[in-house]
């Protein structure tokens, strides 16, 4: 019988060193570009028109209320705005880590049911300068990390644009959203047969799966529709693009990931270490403004491989006061528990470079 539940794990020294270490580097490199801190309860009463409410972990309060496990941090954070937050001065910037539950997670590297998250969310600023801001930092924090990787952009907008001049109704749209985003050409032409779609319209939606590439993919992006929207959506990335300057981003415009949660420009990253996006986030602009990215710390690690072996000890010390003599100098010290007489032998088999005796450091030799 397993002695932990499915899709949760242990993290054992040497990775949880590691897994923090790069939570604090990330969390300091988001501090440089002032974002400031924030935590949300774990615990959240449930809301059924949450974005993941299906796949939430549910639990009862002692007075009947139904709550939740915290599943996301983007809701979490607009209701902290929305009811604490909403008349103070724009914009905010704001970083957040910590540990998220999903009920019905594949048990696999990178999709546990328990996982964790670093992030941030810029509220206020609604335009292709404050996305642009996010893309940068974005690829700052995946740098620093050192993890290779590829970011990739889209607008669900301009996809949107392209299925509603199908002139489907919205529950049609929605099906055909989730085949474009999943790259499904032979669903995606399966469900255009069904609602009888066809000609012109039919070639644009199938089209869609195939935009990928660099800026040149622009115009002919332009040529499958012609409406506001969809031109709107374009002019947003071109600008935004424009405002990075030279970049190896690659533009994916059949991304439609969450359309119902996203609003404007989508973006993740993608490693050739992994086969799942490192980080994705985008635009929601619903209520005050907002967009922001998270970072999944679990698959950072498996992107960069096995974690160090443990050093072990650096100064085994011999009693109290040479531990307290130890550390004061600067050094990491374990107590030895064993006989004066061993204490060499311990040393060795605890891999320290050094004991601490009486005031001074002994060299420890193989």
């Amino acid at each position: 019988m397993p002695i932990i539940p499915e899709g949760t794990r242990y993290v054992l020294p040497p990775e949880w060193e590691r897994r923090e270490s790069l939570r604090q580097s990330l969390q300091e490199h988001f501090a440089t570009w002032g974002y400031q801190p924030i935590q949300t309860p774990a615990l959240e009463f449930y809301d059924p028109l949450h974005p993941l409410a299906e796949r939430a972990f549910k639990l009862i309060d002692r007075d009947g209320e139904v709550l939740a496990l915290r599943s996301e941090y983007t809701t979490a954070l607009g209701r902290l705005i929305r009811s604490d937050l909403s008349a103070g001065q724009l914009p905010l910037r704001l970083s957040y880590a910590g540990q998220l539950w999903l009920r019905d997670q594949i048990s696999e590297l990178g999709r546990m049911r328990e996982f964790s998250q670093v992030g941030v969310e810029l509220i206020g600023p609604s335009s292709p300068l404050a996305d642009a801001e996010l893309l940068e930092m974005a690829a700052g924090a995946l740098e620093r990390a050192g993890v290779r990787f590829q970011l990739e952009l889209g607008h669900p907008g301009f996809v949107h644009a392209v299925l509603r001049s199908t002139g489907l109704p919205e529950a049609a749209l929605a099906d055909l959203h989730r085949a474009v985003d999943g790259k499904a050409q032979p669903e995606l032409a399966a469900l255009l047969d069904r609602w009888s779609v066809s000609g012109c319209k039919r070639a644009d939606v199938l089209r869609l799966t195939d935009l990928y590439g660099g800026a040149e993919i622009l115009p002919e992006a332009r040529a499958l529709c012609s409406t506001d929207e969809a031109s709107s959506a374009l002019d947003w990335l071109q600008e935004t693009i424009g405002l990075l300057g030279p970049s190896d981003l690659l533009l994916d415009l059949g991304m439609s990931r969450r359309y119902g949660y996203y609003t404007g420009l989508t973006f993740r990253a993608h490693t050739p270490d992994l086969g799942l996006p490192l980080l994705g986030g985008g635009r929601y602009d619903a209520g005050i403004p907002g967009a922001g990215f998270a970072i999944g710390l679990e698959r950072l690690l498996g992107a960069l491989g096995e974690p160090p072996v443990s050093p072990g000890a650096e100064v085994l010390a011999a009693d109290l006061a040479s531990a307290r003599w130890a550390r004061s100098q600067g050094h990491r010290a374990e107590l030895a528990h064993c006989p004066p007489a061993q204490l060499i032998d311990e040393a060795r088999r605890r891999g320290a470079r050094w004991l601490a005796q009486a005031g001074q450091l002994v060299p420890v030799r193989a």
